[in-house]
């Protein structure tokens, strides 16, 4: 299924970061939940570009990440 968003769309998104990210200014991301699917973001570029996930691919890269899958 593909999904198109304006950006304005993200305005009112609610995003979040771990909290193991710290504020030291590092690179990191922001999550929001738009349903049906979730935005991605980088922390130091808010009004920049984000990608969209449906939440079943999401939660197989989170498990990937989890397990340390490669490729």
């Amino acid at each position: 299924m593909t999904h198109v968003r304006r950006a304005t769309d993200l305005v009112s998104a609610q995003w979040r970061k771990s909290i193991r990210s710290g504020d030291t200014g590092g690179s990191s991301v922001e999550v929001a939940d738009l349903m049906p699917v979730l935005a991605v973001r980088d922390s130091k570029d808010p009004g920049g570009p984000a990608l969209l996930f449906e939440r079943a691919a999401w939660s197989l890269f989170i498990v990937g990440l989890r397990t340390g899958l490669r490729g």
